[in-house]
């Protein structure tokens, strides 16, 4: 909450002081929190299940009423997405943890080229044709491009508030 919530909020002070009214927040798609939805759209109900969700929530939340509260002045972007993956086809940004992996596309990338020996998929009991569980994946690549498409947007219009979801919706 204090880098998160703390953070922001002091950030957003900064850039009134200093007369900057234009942001992309990069949210994320957690604070929908489990649904049966799919693809998941912008006006879905926000039922965050973790702390890291909740501050999201409350970030969006406060800008919400910062963009009320001052009619005309903030341009302001939310990006809700998914699971980032990827890395940059030069090859030199990108994944590669020290040690085992926690998220999914490392550790299967590690097990790719030999640097892990299994790749072990938990949960079975899913409501899905097979029992494992859905995600919706966005490449870095496309969530960049998507960051740069959100400026542009703000820069082309007059006072806005846009939540927008970023994903392939499959």
């Amino acid at each position: 909450w204090d880098v998160n919530v703390c953070g922001t909020q002091n950030l957003l002070a900064t850039m009134k002081e200093h007369n900057c009214f234009s942001i992309v927040f990069s949210s994320s798609a957690t604070i929908y929190g489990l649904t049966d939805s799919e693809p998941i759209s912008e006006d879905h109900k926000l039922s965050p299940v973790n702390p890291y969700g909740k501050t999201k929530v409350a970030i969006e939340n406060m800008l919400d009423d910062l963009y009320k509260s001052n009619v005309n002045l903030w341009k302001i972007c939310s990006l809700r997405y998914f699971n980032p993956v990827g890395a940059h086809p030069s090859g030199l940004i990108g994944e590669d943890p020290i040690g085992i992996p926690n998220n999914l596309f490392p550790f299967l990338s590690q097990v790719a080229i030999g640097r892990q020996k299994v790749l072990n998929v938990f949960g079975d009991n899913w409501d899905t044709k097979d029992g494992s569980g859905v995600r919706d994946y966005i490449h870095i690549i496309d969530l960049a491009e998507g960051h740069l498409a959100s400026i542009d947007y703000l820069n082309s219009n007059d006072a806005c508030l846009e939540f927008i979801n970023l994903g392939s919706g499959i």
